[in-house]
C-alpha cells in the first residue's frame, strides 16, 4: 500500500475509534464502542477505495475515448499516470501508422509492382501496380493464397521451388503483357515479390533481332551475287557482250546496297534528331511537283501519272523529309503498277483544318491483313516481288517516322485487285493557306 493509502487508512480508524467512543459512552460502553466505531470507519475507508478502483477498471474496460475518473489519492495517481501512457501510446501509434501509410504511398508510386506474402504465400498487401502485373484486386484478393489467383505454371512453380536466385518470366493476365519477377524471403517464411512489365523491352528486343537479321540477309545477298560476278570475271574468258551483262548486274547489286544503306541511315536520322519546328513554312504545291517529276522519270513512260491540284498551301516541316516521304509513297506506287497503270498524286485541306497528302494508284493492292505492318521495317507482302522492282523494304517505315516526326499520321486503304491510297495527315498547326490564296479570298470578299 502507499504512504497515502495507509495514512488515509489509518485517519478513518482514529476518526471512527472517536465516533464510537463517543456514541458508546452514551451507552455506557466506550470501549466497545470505540472498537466498533474503528472497525466501521475501516470498512467505510474500503468500500470508498472499492468504489474508486472499480470506476478506474471500468474504464480501462472501455475504449477510453473519456478521460480517466478524476478521483483524490491512490487511485487519483494511479489512473492520471495510466491515462498519461495510454496517450502516449496512442500519440507514437498514430506516428508510426503515419509513417506506414507515407511508406506504402511510396510504394503504391512505384512503377514496379510490390507485393508482401505471409508464411503460407497469402497476400498481405501489394500495390497497384502488382495488382495489374497478375491481375488481382488489391483489396477484395487480400489475405488470399496467391497460387490460387495466380494460375501461371511458371509462376506457381518458381514460388513452390524455394529457389529465387534468378528471375521468372511469365505471361501477364489473358496472354497480353510479358512479367518478370523476382522474390525476395524475410522474416520468418514471408516474401517479397518485385515485379516488372518487360512487354516493351522484350518487343524491342524482339525487333533488334529482327532488325539485325533482316539487314544481314538484305545486304548478303546481293554481296553474294557480287562476289560470283567477281570470281567470274576472274576466272573465266569472257566475250565483251558478257563481261558488259556482268558488269550491268553489279552495278545493279551495288546500287540496291547503296539504296539500303541509305535508307537506314535516313532512319537512323530520323529516330535520332528531334522533332523539325513549326516555323519553316514550304510552298506544298512546288514541293508535290518536285516528288511528281521524279515518279515520272522512274515510270519511263509505263504508267499515266497525274497531279491533282488543290487549294495553295504551305506546310511547316523539314523539305528533304516531306520529299522522302511523297517520294517513297510514289516510287512504291511506280514499281506494284503493272504497266498502263494510272498513278495520282494529290493534296487538300480537310474540313477539320487538316493538310492531306495522297497517292493513288490502280495497282495490285494489298489484302486487309497486311495493312496494319506494312510501316514495319522490312515487312513485304511478297518478299520476292518487292526484291524484283529494287525496294529496300524500309520506304514505308521511312514514311511512318517522316509523318509521325511532324505530329500526323498515315492512312492506308487498300484491296486486292483495287488498287491502293496512302493519305498523309499533317495536323492543322503545320499547314495554312499560301499568302496568294489569302490574298484571292479576300479580294472575294471584297
Amino acid at each position: 500500500m502507499t504512504p497515502n493509502s495507509i495514512s488515509r487508512l489509518a485517519f478513518a480508524l482514529v476518526l471512527g475509534a472517536l465516533l464510537g467512543a463517543v456514541f458508546g459512552a452514551a451507552l455506557r460502553q466506550p470501549v466497545a464502542g470505540a472498537a466498533t466505531g474503528a472497525l466501521a470507519g475501516v470498512l467505510l475507508s474500503m468500500v470508498v477505495d472499492t468504489r474508486r478502483g472499480l470506476r478506474l477498471l471500468d474504464w480501462l474496460r472501455g475504449p477510453q475515448q473519456t478521460d480517466a475518473p478524476r478521483d483524490q489519492g491512490f487511485w487519483g495517481e494511479l489512473a492520471y499516470r495510466i491515462e498519461r501512457t495510454l496517450r502516449q501510446k496512442e500519440v507514437a501509434v498514430g506516428h508510426e501508422r503515419e509513417r506506414l501509410a507515407q511508406f506504402l504511398a511510396a510504394i503504391e508510386a512505384s512503377p514496379n509492382g510490390v507485393m508482401l506474402l505471409d508464411a503460407n504465400d497469402q497476400i498481405e498487401w501489394c500495390n497497384t501496380v502488382a495488382a495489374q502485373h497478375f491481375g488481382l484486386d488489391p483489396t477484395r484478393d487480400r489475405l488470399q493464397r496467391v497460387t490460387n489467383l495466380v494460375r501461371s505454371p511458371l509462376f506457381v512453380a518458381y514460388l513452390q521451388s524455394g529457389v529465387f536466385e534468378e528471375p521468372v518470366t511469365f505471361a501477364g493476365p489473358a496472354g497480353r503483357s510479358t512479367v518478370s519477377l523476382m522474390v525476395r524471403p524475410y522474416g520468418e517464411g514471408m516474401k517479397l515479390l518485385l515485379s516488372q512489365d518487360i512487354t516493351e523491352r522484350e518487343r524491342a528486343e524482339a525487333m533488334r533481332r529482327d532488325f539485325v537479321a533482316n539487314v544481314s540477309h538484305e545486304i548478303r545477298t546481293p554481296l553474294t551475287v557480287l562476289a560470283g560476278f567477281v570470281e567470274t570475271l576472274a576466272s573465266l574468258p569472257l566475250t565483251e557482250p558478257e563481261r558488259q551483262r556482268v558488269l550491268h548486274l553489279m552495278g545493279q547489286q551495288t546500287n540496291r546496297m547503296q539504296a539500303l544503306v541509305g535508307d537506314l541511315l535516313m532512319l537512323a536520322q530520323l529516330e535520332g534528331s528531334p522533332r523539325p519546328g513549326a516555323d519553316r513554312w514550304l510552298g506544298l504545291t512546288l514541293l508535290l511537283q518536285r516528288s511528281l517529276a521524279d515518279a515520272v522519270a522512274l515510270s519511263a513512260g509505263r504508267h499515266t501519272v497525274t497531279l491533282r491540284e488543290g487549294p495553295e498551301l504551305e506546310v511547316a516541316g523539314v523539305e528533304s523529309e516531306l520529299l522522302s516521304a511523297v517520294g517513297n509513297l510514289l516510287a512504291n506506287a511506280v514499281r506494284y503498277t503493272p504497266d498502263g497503270g494510272r498513278i495520282e498524286l494529290a493534296w487538300s485541306l480537310l474540313e477539320d483544318g487538316r493538310g492531306a497528302i495522297e497517292v493513288n494508284d490502280t495497282g495490285l493492292g494489298i489484302a486487309r491483313e497486311h495493312l496494319p505492318r506494312l510501316t514495319e521495317r522490312f515487312y513485304r507482302v511478297d518478299g520476292s516481288r518487292s526484291r524484283d522492282t529494287g525496294g529496300t523494304g524500309l520506304g514505308l517505315s521511312i514514311v511512318k517516322h517522316v509523318i509521325q516526326r511532324h505530329g500526323g499520321e498515315i492512312d492506308i486503304q487498300s484491296e486486292p485487285g483495287k488498287g491502293s491510297t496512302f493519305r498523309l495527315l499533317l495536323p492543322g498547326l503545320r499547314v495554312r493557306l499560301a499568302e496568294r490564296a489569302l490574298s484571292a479570298r479576300a479580294e472575294a470578299a471584297a
